[in-house]
């Protein structure tokens, strides 16, 4: 992290431990839509991005957007987390090498179980480094093992690039399970926004293998490419991930319509009865939101066991701010409840 970033996230968490009193009259008076309120600390994390002149991610070059987002990602995530383990793996892929990263905490038994994540960013933005904190967060209080997959992106790659990698990575994760120290029946597959796509597709395309994911950890997925979710044009605006912004994300990634409905790129069209158990992680102001529950009642109408996690101030991109906004720990302390039962730990 360069003095600018490291700057950049001191005064974040000075202006985001202030006391509330304070905050509310910089934040400004609270924001309320369809019966919710935004959390306060998240409303005036928006209100600073505002105040930074931040542009929109489809408003820059593609190599600055892509930089930004590795230093935004990890500004207000949980830091200081010591590990037993970090180090960088090459998996074998159907295009090349897919890059990837494994952490294991102290004091895990040799056959340990595992998650295998996909990162978000739109299919476009994000890789392993963007969401190395977080991932070191996840494996130390678990605890398990973490392997992030640096999946190909759009739009150099296209769909179904990802798709192929992320299948790929959990596949090849868990045929080298001895070597890597894993229990092969504990590796689950998880993921934020686009990276909850990619561990939703992985499941129902490795349902039928002889040991498929145990558990699918599915943060604010993006599971309809068609965009019809109501809550897309009600949040929409105003809540980082803009309208705009996941326009530019489908292009980039599934650019012809007729793709669109594919159950590899829309896991919402697919059929999910067989797949592995699930946590699906909503936010109240995440335009992604109504997609995320719809993919629940779908698996859970297809007989599979799903528990849902809905936190209703929080805004998209939550799991990234658990180091500074209260709401965002408590949710991820919901995740990890989730994890350790699935995994048994």
């Amino acid at each position: 992290m360069n003095l600018k970033a490291r700057i950049e996230r001191a005064l974040a968490h000075a202006v985001l431990r202030l006391p509330r009193a304070l905050q509310r009259p910089l934040a400004g008076a609270p924001i309320r839509l369809q019966g919710r309120e935004l959390d306060l600390q998240t409303q005036l994390l928006l209100k600073l991005m505002q105040l930074s002149g931040a542009r929109p991610w489809p408003e820059r070059p593609l190599p600055q957007t892509r930089r930004q987002f590795e230093t935004e990602a990890g500004l207000l995530a949980p830091t200081g987390i010591a590990l037993a383990e970090v180090r960088d793996l090459c998996l074998e892929g159907p295009a090349a090498p897919i890059p990837a990263r494994l952490y294991r905490p102290k004091g895990l038994p040799p056959a340990a179980p595992c998650l295998v994540f996909y990162h978000g960013g739109g299919f476009t933005l994000g890789s392993i480094r963007s969401h190395d904190l977080p991932c070191r967060w996840l494996a130390a209080v678990t605890p398990c093992v973490v392997v992030s997959i640096d999946y190909r992106l759009g739009p150099e790659h296209a769909f179904p690039a990802a798709v192929d990698d992320a299948l790929a990575g959990f596949r090849e994760v868990r045929r080298r399970a001895a070597e890597l120290g894993l229990d092969p029946a504990r590796i689950a597959v998880g993921g934020d926004s686009a990276g909850g796509n990619l561990a939703a597709v992985v499941a129902q395309d490795s349902r039928g293998d002889e040991v498929p994911p145990c558990f699918q950890l599915l943060i604010y997925p993006a599971t309809d490419m068609t965009m019809s979710s109501p809550s897309i044009r009600t949040f929409g605006r105003g809540f980082l991930l803009e309208k705009t912004s996941i326009e530019w994300f489908r292009a980039n990634y599934v650019a012809r319509e007729s793709q669109r409905r594919d159950p590899r790129a829309s896991p919402l069209f697919g059929d999910p009865a067989g797949v592995a158990p699930a946590l699906v992680a909503t936010a109240g102001f995440d335009p992604l939101c109504d997609e995320g529950q719809a993919y629940a009642r779908r698996m859970r109408e297809a007989g599979v066991a799903v528990e849902e996690l809905y936190s209703e101030g929080l805004i998209h991109g939550w799991f990234n701010t658990g180091g500074a906004i209260r709401a965002a720990a408590e949710a991820g302390g919901g995740l990890v409840k989730a994890l350790r039962a699935a995994l048994g730990q």
